[in-house]
């Protein structure tokens, strides 16, 4: 076959402009909240499509995502019941949970340990120390989008990491990455909870969104 179907963009190895679609089998559309306050739960939706258009300009890029919210699951029957019902998602008359982005560009911002990783680089007087270029975050993104559930859309922006691109052993262009994002679940009419004698509630109100998956480029 041909070359790989990348471009060198601003230090990175990107994908070619093209229309890619997130690969079923590598992939995990998650979530976390928190029960009690104090514990940590995480599901994930098994079933969801996403088309990634890829322009000439990479900060030109598009997204697409629709997730069946009948896939639910967080490893108990009865919990997966309750949030499918009316208290929660109501899959029966909301099947799908949808997003759209608006736009991308880079990230700025560092963590701490390679902020202070560059400094002290700076301070040796190593190349390229505390220059411009060197404090964007390489291959990390913010893609601003919009997700609607129960027919309420809201602005949502996921911090994305763009985790490279090649060829996989059986010829196809692929390229990874994965995303995060919090979001408060009361914004989109998810209201079910009990208050708990000691202070708080049952069910946390925030949701942090944890997505992890491979795109496969389109003929």
């Amino acid at each position: 076959m041909s070359g790989f179907a990348t471009r060198s963009w601003e230090g990175l190895t990107i994908p070619a402009p093209g229309t890619y679609q997130l690969d079923p089998a590598h992939k995990r559309i998650g979530f976390l909240a928190r029960h009690m306050m104090v514990s940590p739960v995480r599901g994930e939706f098994a079933a969801a499509t996403a088309e990634i258009t890829v322009a000439d300009d990479p900060l030109e890029s598009s997204v697409t995502a629709t997730i069946d919210t009948t896939s639910i699951t967080t490893g108990s029957a009865d919990r997966d019941a309750h949030l499918s019902s009316a208290d929660f998602l109501d899959v029966a008359n909301y099947p799908t949970l949808e997003y759209r982005s608006t736009g991308i560009g880079r990230l700025e911002t560092e963590d701490p340990i390679f902020f202070w990783a560059r400094l002290k680089g700076y301070r040796q007087g190593l190349r390229d120390g505390g220059s411009p270029a060197s404090r964007q975050a390489a291959g990390r993104f913010v893609l601003s989008g919009e997700l609607t559930v129960k027919a309420v859309t809201r602005p949502v922006d996921l911090q994305v990491e763009f985790g490279g691109a090649r060829r996989d052993p059986y010829g196809q262009e692929i390229f990874g990455f994965s995303a995060s994002a919090e979001i408060n679940r009361e914004d989109y009419g998810l209201l079910w909870n009990v208050a708990l004698e000691t202070g708080g509630v049952l069910v946390g109100r925030t949701v942090q969104i944890e997505i992890a998956g491979e795109a496969i480029r389109q003929p």
